[in-house]
């Protein structure tokens, strides 16, 4: 593991850099739980102790933040104290207790000739990722990616490079005394966003990038990467309030949905009600997402129902049907069907996390059945689209493509396979 110093000439650097990676990753594959758990588990001890160390470094960027033009929640991500810096630390103890995928078999048969084939689990090999201005993920990153017998490339925004770089200086601490070996972590020690595009060509020493940002960003990514890319583009999630829906039940998931944290790829933008139900659900929904200053974009009929029960909406253009806000907005629409609310949210989300709330059995299967999306909850909010949540431990990101991976990614979303065929002197006739 490593924090070069500023980079003379960038080419070079970025392939030093890969080759580095490469070569780390050969020894990672073959590393024994033991040892990856130990390091984890002292490095999150070591954070702790470092905690005045990170804050110093934590508030150079702090100082430096208004002169990059971050808002206050982006500050705020950017933000450590104590119990920021226990909660990385927690972030590493709990991956040390998720099982090592690597080595699992997947399946096993012996063929008629003799041959035992197994289908065994093992890492992609190096991982490039590019990720936004919050510290705790250069921890999280770094801990999924080793365990999984990963070697990491972390790009992180400039906007916290002092914070990275001190928090990876305490993983390498740690490397050298737990058998990690050199060059498992690097971060990117350039803020030159020329950087991203040599990483990106040397598909021959990286083989996979994860991208995390904004929707420019990862359009970047997958236009000039020369090895797969694992992404999402946005998150315009769906709630769709079914006929049967309890009024109170729906009304507390969308405002968790979307009221929560609102700047997030798991938040609601989008809600869409039964008709047979709508006259009694919105106002009370409407009325709960308005004390939060959410802002109403609504079909016709919706706008009706909310102007009767004496609150404001703005009429929806077929644009917001398919906008994803991270703010204080939302688009409604009244739809005449289960399958209708099925092919709007088809349509025109982003194939990430939608939820229906319903008491009808059959029709959350249908919808689960008919939502084309990576996530789909039943009678519960898109925010727990996560991988903390669902016990992946810290994830790397949430993808909402087909392949390699879909929903959140963790320690198994990070391997691929590969087939040992054992025999005892068998030759193909």
């Amino acid at each position: 593991m490593s924090v070069a110093a500023e980079p003379v000439e960038l080419n070079q650097y970025c392939r030093e850099t890969a080759l580095a990676a490469k070569a780390a990753s050969y020894q990672l594959a073959s590393l024994d739980t033991e040892v990856k758990n130990r390091w984890l588990l002292a490095s999150a001890d070591a954070l702790i102790a470092a905690t005045d160390r990170l804050l110093a470094a934590n508030a150079l960027d702090l100082k430096a933040a208004p002169g990059y033009g971050l808002t206050d929640a982006t500050v705020d991500r950017l933000r450590l104290d104590e119990t920021r810096i226990a909660a990385i630390a927690g972030g590493l103890r709990e991956i040390a207790m998720l099982p090592d995928p690597i080595g699992e078999i997947m399946d096993g048969f012996t063929r008629p000739g003799g041959l035992q084939i197994t289908k065994q689990r093992a890492p992609l090999g190096v991982v490039f990722f590019i990720y936004e201005s919050r510290p705790n993920v250069t921890a999280d990153a770094a801990g999924i990616c080793v365990k999984s017998g990963n070697a990491v490339i972390l790009r992180g925004g400039k906007e916290a490079m002092h914070s990275s770089r001190a928090i990876v200086d305490v993983l390498s601490e740690c490397a050298a005394k737990e058998g990690i070996p050199e060059n498992a972590v690097q971060l990117v020690a350039t803020t030159d966003r020329k950087a991203v595009g040599e990483f990106l060509s040397m598909g021959d020493a990286i083989d996979v990038t994860i991208p995390r940002g904004g929707e420019g960003l990862i359009r970047r990514v997958v236009a000039e990467a020369t090895m797969p890319v694992i992404k999402h583009y946005d998150g315009n999630c769906h709630v769709y309030v079914d006929a049967t829906a309890d009024v109170a039940m729906a009304a507390n998931i969308i405002e968790n949905a979307k009221c929560q944290r609102m700047g997030v790829c798991n938040a609601c933008e989008s809600l869409l009600i039964h008709e047979s139900i709508a006259a009694k659900a919105l106002p009370v929904i409407a009325k709960r997402l308005a004390d939060n200053n959410i802002e109403l974009r609504a079909d016709e009929q919706a706008s009706k129902i909310i102007r009767e029960a004496g609150l404001e909406s703005v009429p929806a253009t077929d644009a917001d049907w398919g906008t994803e806000y991270l703010g204080p907005k939302i688009s409604i629409a009244i739809v005449d069907s289960l399958e209708a609310a099925a092919a709007h949210i088809n349509q025109h989300g982003s194939h990430h996390t939608d939820a229906i709330v319903t008491a009808d059995l059959k029709a959350a299967q249908i919808f689960t059945t008919l939502i084309d999306s990576s996530a789909v909850m039943v009678n519960a909010s898109t925010r727990f689209n996560d991988g903390g949540v669902f016990g992946l431990g810290a994830e790397i990101g949430i993808s909402t493509d087909k392949f390699h991976a879909r929903g959140p990614c963790g320690l198994r979303e990070l391997t691929t396979y590969k087939y040992i065929v054992r025999g005892d002197g068998q030759i193909r006739q």
